[in-house]
């Protein structure tokens, strides 16, 4: 595809140091001017100081200039203007102010990780040996930025911006309520939610297996219940086994694996699902707080309040 990689993000918040050690613990590398890295992606993640949190930019990855040139083209026909410069195209989102960074950059690259061994009936994959998730003792640390939660005031237009703009193609949709985009062969990159305001709603970032997902988060949680926002349990939509957690601003942050991945378009067909089954397919039921976060009205009353 003409596009193959969410590349990074930069997050805005009010209390950046403090965000910023979050993410540390989280599992991410400091590197210098607010970047974060992970094990496989590099720079994946920007925290930057702005008045109440939100996406300020999102990055992704093209193959080659002509696709940068497309982009442009379909912008165009929908009365959105673009920059070109230097094998970049720069457009903004005028539902959310977000702005999105399409870029010449090689493909992301991973080394194969060997595979947990299961036992299951009839199945004896691991004998003579402890399961390594319960031997591990190494911090988690995520692989790579897998996708950004992305709430709006104008569901469809910004859904067009990144689909029929930008050239996400669609995995599923929340009826009527939000659309799992994808610019890799990941199951989505981007899920847009409509939502009172524009507003980022999370990161998710990969780890080797459920194993990690639980170990990732029970270490976060040790001396701080209070980041506990939902899991464990696995979505229907992505098929990935997740965990939320909530950073120190409001964001909430998932370590998630085993993210369906489609490789031909053709063998994939979107559902557009209703009810909890566009959320999860087993786990705890969602809180209150993951559905409308609940800082929402204090945001809403800042956007109102801001000059313009």
């Amino acid at each position: 595809m003409a596009l193959h990689r969410l590349t990074s993000l930069t997050m805005g918040v009010p209390n950046a140091a403090e965000t910023a050690a979050y993410y540390t613990e989280f599992g991410l590398t400091p590197a210098d001017n607010g970047w974060f890295a992970s094990q496989d992606g590099g720079r994946q993640l920007r925290i930057v100081q702005t008045p109440t949190r939100r996406l300020v930019e999102i990055r992704i990855g093209a193959d080659t200039p002509d696709d940068l040139a497309a982009a442009a083209s379909r912008l165009h026909r929908l009365g959105i203007d673009s920059r070109s410069e230097q094998n970049r195209l720069t457009a903004h989102d005028k539902a959310t102010g977000v702005r999105a960074v399409l870029e010449v950059t090689p493909g992301l690259v991973q080394a194969p990780v060997r595979g947990t061994a299961y036992n299951g009936p009839g199945r004896h994959d691991r004998t003579g040996a402890r399961a390594p998730g319960v031997l591990r003792t190494d911090p988690v640390r995520p692989r790579k930025l897998g996708h950004v939660v992305l709430g709006t005031l104008d569901f469809d237009a910004t859904t067009v911006f990144f689909r029929d703009g930008l050239g996400f193609k669609a995995s599923d949709y929340i009826k009527d309520q939000g659309a799992f985009l994808r610019c890799s062969t990941d199951h989505h990159n981007v899920l847009v939610l409509a939502a009172p305001i524009a507003f980022l709603h999370h990161t998710s970032w990969q780890v080797d297996d459920i194993d990690d997902v639980g170990r990732g988060a029970a270490a976060m949680l040790e001396d701080h219940s209070e980041r506990h926002v939902w899991g464990l349990g696995r979505h229907h939509a992505g098929s990935n086994f997740f965990w939320y957690l909530k950073d120190p601003a409001g964001n909430f942050s998932e370590y998630y694996s085993d993210m369906d991945c489609i490789v031909d378009d053709q063998l994939w067909t979107p559902e557009v699902l209703e009810g909890a089954k566009g959320l999860f397919s087993w786990g705890p039921p969602p809180p209150p707080s993951f559905l409308s976060p609940d800082d929402l009205a204090g945001l809403m009353t800042d956007a109102h309040s801001t000059p313009r």
